[in-house]
C-alpha cells in the first residue's frame, strides 16, 4: 500500500512575513516572545541590530541557541516573570505565543516594553466562532489541502515540525480576544487571518 501522501504545512511559517511587515523600517532592538526553535529569530536577526529571543522551554532554547547568530540573545524565561526595560525595543513580536499567556496581563506588559513610536504584533492561534465564522474556515479547509497539493506537486518539502515545541489550545475567540485587547491597548488592531491564526498589531503613540 501507497502512503497517503502528508499535504499539511506550517502555518506559523506561512504567517512570519506578517510580523515581519509590521517591523519599524529601523530596529535596534526586537524581542520575540516564544521563540521556539529560532526560526524567527535567524530572521529578525537580519533586520534589527540586536535581539532577545525568549522560551520557557529548554529544549527549545537549546535548538535556538545552537542555530540564532551572536547578535540574538536567547532567554530561558517565562516573559511575564522578566523585568523587560520600559520602552527598550523598537519592536515585540510573536508567533504562536500569545494565547500560551494571559491576554491582558500579558499585552500590558509587552506594551509597557514598546518605545513610543514602535509596535507590538503578534499572531497567535484563536478559538474557533462557529457558526459566525463558518465561511472562512471552509475556505480555508480548502485552500489549506490546495496549498498542500501544490507543494507536493513542486516537491517542495514541507517545513519540519520540531518535536516537544509546546502546545495549548486557544481559550478565546478572535472578537474576544478583539474587545478584550481594546480595553488595554486604545488602538490596537486584531484581524482574522484565513489560517487559523490571528494578527494583534500595536503601535505605540510617539
Amino acid at each position: 500500500m501507497r502512503p497517503v501522501p502528508d499535504l499539511s504545512w506550517d502555518h506559523d511559517a506561512h504567517y512570519r512575513p506578517v510580523l515581519l511587515r509590521a517591523l519599524p523600517p529601523r530596529c535596534d532592538r526586537v524581542l520575540e516572545v516564544g521563540c521556539g526553535a529560532g526560526d524567527l529569530a535567524v530572521l529578525l536577526a537580519e533586520r534589527a541590530a540586536r535581539v532577545d529571543a525568549v522560551d520557557r522551554s529548554p529544549e527549545m532554547v537549546a535548538l535556538a541557541r545552537a542555530r540564532v547568530p551572536a547578535t540574538v540573545r536567547v532567554v530561558e524565561a517565562d516573559v511575564l516573570a522578566l523585568e523587560l526595560p520600559a520602552g527598550g525595543y523598537d519592536a515585540v513580536v510573536g508567533v504562536s505565543s500569545l494565547h500560551h499567556l494571559p491576554l491582558e496581563e500579558a499585552l500590558r506588559c509587552l506594551g509597557a516594553a514598546v518605545r513610543p513610536g514602535g509596535v507590538l504584533a503578534m499572531v497567535a492561534l484563536p478559538r474557533r466562532d462557529l457558526p459566525r465564522e463558518l465561511p472562512v474556515e471552509a475556505v480555508a479547509a480548502v485552500l489549506h489541502r490546495a496549498v498542500g497539493v501544490e507543494r507536493l506537486l513542486r516537491r517542495s518539502p514541507r517545513p519540519e515540525r520540531t518535536p516537544g515545541m509546546p502546545v495549548r489550545e486557544p481559550e478565546l475567540t478572535v472578537r474576544e480576544v478583539r474587545r478584550r485587547a481594546r480595553a488595554v491597548l486604545p488602538g490596537v488592531r486584531v484581524r482574522r487571518l484565513l489560517f487559523w491564526r490571528y494578527a494583534l498589531v500595536w503601535h505605540r503613540p510617539g
